[in-house]
């Protein structure tokens, strides 16, 4: 019977370690919006990884990227440019200019007051 309570107890202490662990690595879901829809499933894996989703409302509308992240309060972003839009700098060369200006710089081609300007958002 003493076997049988301690093998019992055991179990359900290995029960109660095992729930803790698992709910203190659970990662949450965040949502990051990232400008126009030019590219949005491209910018959104390149920024936050594989498994992230994008969904993109319309094509004049916002790119939204969720993805799983840390539940501790994530760095402050903040907002750089680096230089116009062009024929020969797209998207993905504006995405260039902005990671070699910014640590852990992500950009995109935005139309500002008829100018298409390469923005950036960086962790600072």
């Amino acid at each position: 019977m003493e076997r049988t309570s301690t093998s019992l107890l055991f179990l359900v202490s290995l029960v109660i370690i095992f729930a803790t662990v698992v709910n203190q690595i659970r990662a949450q879901t965040c949502d990051d919006k990232l400008g126009s829809c030019e590219n949005c499933d491209q910018r959104c894996k390149a920024k936050h990884g594989p498994s992230s989703v994008s969904k993109c409302n319309g094509p004049d509308g916002m790119c939204k990227c969720t993805y799983e992240c840390a539940s501790f309060k994530p760095a402050k972003v903040c907002v750089g440019a680096t230089d116009m839009c062009t024929d020969t700098c797209p998207q993905s060369c504006c995405d260039r200019q902005c990671a070699i200006k910014y640590k852990n710089g992500h950009g995109g081609c935005v139309n500002y007051a008829g100018y298409r300007m390469c923005i950036c958002e960086y962790s600072c």
